[in-house]
């Protein structure tokens, strides 16, 4: 007790040093590649900055019950990080306090802490928007397979959005959104995990479901909701799930997965598993109070997990101006004590690097991680949405074009002599094929029975269960044609 005692002694004078050498979670700015909490000089030897979590509480005298709750689990490296930060040579406390949760110095001058930096954080990129590397930039190398199998399935992303989003116009499903402009983050966030890591999507996320190879039948299945649907026609379209590749059912609520994705981390930490978790989130979801709640519980309970916004600019009408005043979604880490970087979700290069790294310390260091995409989303929040309704044709332009993630990449695969034209035209009519013969089947498969309605939940149906299908039953016999009638009752 008295070496805990002592060590607290030189908290505040070890903060003051940290302080001037730009630490406290943040490493000074690197303006040529990484941002502000990724300080390194190359991507393999990236060092982990120290940064402030609750562990500082073990620096205080301690009841024997709290002491034992601290010890309930193995000692991580970013507590030993932390014993580091505590250590000092300096005696020095005579403008420090002690309170709950650690000393801290004092002044006798009132000063707000500023609400924003001047500067903001700046955004990790690899290629510029001809798909050229930048020089003198960090990142993981890619070889020939892998990259022509991330563009492969972007351009697979690509027309899958397309053909399904004309198949909802034409009425054949009933609802679908797309990835179009996003189709890096998906993609290239997947190439850089392991089929063993654990995924909690939000809902523009099928990407990560074609790279772990979920065929075109399957999703062309769970959009028409028939008989081979996983989820037996319960869900609405686009609502993808996969057990066998680790890949929870997506749930339209906005950002209750991420909650969900501390707790599944930390039962991955418990059991000491070489895997994380990758939660996904979009920009108006950083609004809801789960938000908050998931990142505060996963870095307390330091859980493998890395929290990935895609901050493409709007939720569904919202502009980002109108949700937050804060710069973006990266400084939110800093707060719960995170670790966050800012990455270009247009470069499937930086995304690739950035989530390599970000793997690498959530599970060896079993902490969380934030990455922050920016990118835009061109096409429409959904079917059900009109975006040029509340933004300029000349933007969505700029951004489909000029912005375009596909093509960028495409251009860097090009340049390393991996791909060609006639690559290019080949794929792409195969992949045009195998779709719309994957909605013919889909479409003349069965759907579901009207009983899958009311199973899968309890052993045995409660009371109100029996009597909602006994109503929906008679509702269906008294107007029978306001109901499909390839549904068996």
């Amino acid at each position: 007790m008295a070496i805990l005692w002592r060590r607290s002694r030189n908290i505040a004078n070890r903060i003051r040093k940290c302080m001037n050498k730009g630490f406290m979670g943040c490493a000074v700015v690197n303006q040529s590649c990484w941002s502000s909490t990724f300080q390194s000089s190359s991507l393999s030897n990236l060092r982990p900055v120290p940064y402030q979590n609750s562990r500082y509480l073990r620096s205080l005298p301690w009841s024997r019950a709290a002491l034992f709750s601290v010890l309930r689990s193995k000692s991580t490296v970013a507590e030993k990080q932390l014993d580091s930060f505590f250590s000092s040579d300096s005696d020095d406390d005579h403008r420090s306090l002690d309170f709950p949760g650690g000393k801290v110095t004092y002044t006798s001058e009132m000063n707000f802490i500023t609400e924003s930096s001047r500067m903001r954080v700046p955004c990790y990129r690899v290629l510029d928007d001809n798909g050229e590397l930048i020089m003198g930039g960090d990142f993981q190398q890619v070889g020939k397979d892998v990259a022509v199998k991330m563009y492969s399935d972007m351009v697979t992303l690509q027309i899958m959005d397309n053909i399904f989003y004309e198949a909802q116009r034409q009425g054949r499903i009933s609802f679908y959104l797309t990835s179009t402009g996003e189709e890096a983050i998906s993609i290239a966030s997947a190439a850089a995990l392991t089929e063993q890591d654990i995924i909690l999507p939000q809902y523009r996320e099928p990407g990560v479901l074609l790279w772990r190879g979920f065929t075109l039948q399957e999703f062309a299945n769970q959009c028409f909701g028939n008989n081979a649907d996983y989820g037996k026609g319960r869900q609405m379209p686009i609502h993808y799930g996969s057990k066998k590749h680790n890949f929870i059912t997506i749930s339209s609520p906005i950002a209750t997965q991420l909650p969900q994705a501390a707790g599944i981390a930390y039962s991955l930490k418990m059991d000491n598993k070489k895997a994380c978790v990758v939660s996904y989130i979009g920009d108006g979801g950083t609004s809801e109070g789960d938000f908050h709640a998931g990142l505060n519980f996963a870095a307390v309970m330091e859980a493998p997990v890395i929290f990935f916004c895609r901050n493409n600019g709007w939720a569904i009408s919202t502009n980002i101006s109108e949700q937050f005043r804060s710069d973006g979604i990266v400084v939110k880490g800093r707060a719960y004590g995170i670790r966050s970087i800012r990455v270009d979700g247009n470069d499937a290069l930086a995304i690739y690097s950035a989530v390599s790294a970000a793997r690498e310390m959530a599970i060896n260091e079993q902490r969380a991680i934030l990455i922050e995409a920016l990118t835009y989303r061109v096409g429409h929040h959904s079917t059900s949405d009109d975006s040029t309704k509340y933004r300029e044709l000349d933007e969505i332009d700029y951004w489909k074009m000029a912005r375009n993630p596909v093509n960028r990449f495409r251009k860097w695969v090009q340049n390393n002599g991996w791909w060609s034209e006639q690559q290019e035209t080949e794929v792409r009519n195969s992949i045009r094929k195998q779709l719309l013969q994957a909605i013919q089947v889909a479409e003349k498969t069965e759907k579901p029975p009207l009983t899958e309605l009311f199973s899968d939940v309890y052993d045995h149906p409660t009371s109100n269960l029996q009597e909602q299908e006994k109503q929906l039953r008679e509702t269906i016999s008294r107007h029978p044609k306001d109901y499909p009638s390839d549904v068996s009752v």
